[in-house]
């Protein structure tokens, strides 16, 4: 079999027909060679600092490290870097260690642990105990959904949910619903009414490539007209949406509405992680079947941080401001210069191109001129719906961000890639 390198992409190397495990290694191997001989490849970039608007990387010709605008860190407020966040999670190691030694069954619960699934439960205004943590976010969603939905039941998924809620519903019965589109939503609720135990619909709160936001109130209706249960999983939602940062279920001031809440951990609350909050028997069920909770060794001490990250967003209002002030001050300079970002309604900032390589040479130019922003083709885009991505964060400066608006400007005259002028 024969693979152009020049319009391959990533899933192209899933699974090739008659290849051994190690030719698909070996031709996986070639093509990144390819891309990274173009100057594509700009992802596993090396880095040697945190997380913040700026980043210390690897320069091209390995030959050191340079220094780069940050438009890549779901750090959104800006709090990896914050002194009592970090404080929180050096005190928690020095008081417990390194790690935790043990799943939560079996030895490896603390009281670091409750802490934040209690203050989880008082965030989201739930009852005690209805708050359940895990490794990641990824696995809040994977893992929780193998262990609600069975043969039995049915996951009804907006088709731009996270991969980890694909990867959660393997097991179960599956329909996708066009993104946002109410009608289509509503068709597959009525066809599947009467043929199932539990049906599930399962949204973002805010779209990890668009940046857009769910329909709540329309989808809620929706599902409660037809019986079926709603799940929200608004990783990119809390911090930057809705009164002191309680997203997109705030915004709609839908607090008490939904079934289940997931999220991470990765993001605003600035450490690695995640949840689901529901009720408090369905917690005592993940707890016991649910599997990556159940028969993985629990989250480190330094996850302490993330009970001050949750509180700051109460007592240090001024960093949703600011990110706020910054998320305008880009999208308002790009839709100047003629771009399409999209229907963005959150820090996340598309650039949308269309053509893959046009967008891959955008984010090669940009590097060059110290900017760090993610290409994202296909498999996670549709093949005629590349992009840049960018996530702003509160603590970039003006200055910054003005900088990135002349690298896309330069980057215009070279590839003309600018749609819409005003």
């Amino acid at each position: 079999m024969k693979i152009d390198f020049a319009k391959a992409s990533f899933k192209d190397f899933e699974n090739i027909e008659h290849y051994s495990i190690q030719q698909r290694a070996d031709i996986h191997y070639e093509f990144l060679q390819y891309m990274e001989k173009k100057g594509h490849l700009n992802y596993r970039l090396l880095g040697s600092s945190g997380c913040g608007p700026m980043i210390t990387l690897e320069n091209g010709d390995k030959s050191g490290m340079d220094r780069y605008i940050s438009l890549v860190s779901n750090d959104y407020l800006g709090f990896t870097q914050h002194p009592k966040v970090k404080e929180a999670s050096i005190r928690a190691i020095e008081q417990y260690g390194t790690g935790a030694g043990a799943s939560p069954l079996i030895g490896g619960y603390y009281s670091y642990h409750k802490e934040i699934e209690d203050k989880l439960c008082e965030f989201f205004n739930r009852a005690p105990g209805s708050a359940i943590i895990y490794n990641t976010g990824y696995t809040a969603n994977s893992s929780s959904l193998m262990s609600l939905l069975q043969k039995e039941d049915i996951a009804i998924v907006d088709m731009g949910v996270h991969a980890s809620v694909y990867e959660g519903i393997q097991l179960t019965n599956t329909k996708r619903f066009l993104h946002n589109n109410m009608d289509d939503l509503e068709r597959i609720l009525k066809m599947v009414q009467h043929s199932y135990r539990t049906k599930l619909v399962i949204i973002d709160g805010i779209y990890s490539q668009d940046g857009d936001m769910a329909k709540l109130p329309e989808i809620y209706q929706l599902a409660r007209q037809y019986g079926a249960l709603i799940m929200v999983d608004d990783a990119h939602g809390i911090g930057v949406i809705g009164s002191k940062g309680k997203g997109v279920l705030k915004h709609y001031d839908m607090m008490d509405k939904v079934d289940f809440i997931t999220g991470t951990f990765s993001k605003t609350f600035a450490n690695i992680g995640g949840f689901v909050v529901s009720n408090p028997h369905i917690s005592a069920f993940l707890q016991y079947q649910s599997r990556q909770n159940a028969f993985s060794a629990t989250s480190s001490p330094a996850v302490a941080g993330v009970t001050t990250a949750i509180r700051l967003l109460d007592e240090e209002p001024q960093w949703q401001k600011r990110l706020w002030e910054n998320i305008d001050h880009l999208k308002s300079g790009l839709i100047n210069l003629g771009f399409d970002v999209g229907t963005s309604q959150s820090a996340i900032v598309p650039v949308k191109i269309g053509d893959p390589h046009k967008t891959s040479e955008l984010g090669k130019i940009l590097l060059e001129q110290g900017i760090y922003t993610n290409p994202i083709l296909y498999p996670a885009v549709a093949k005629k719906d590349a992009r840049i991505r960018m996530s702003v964060m509160a603590t970039h400066t003006k200055a910054q961000l003005d900088k990135v608006l002349e690298g896309f400007e330069f980057s215009d005259k070279k590839l003309h890639i600018a749609k819409i002028k005003y």
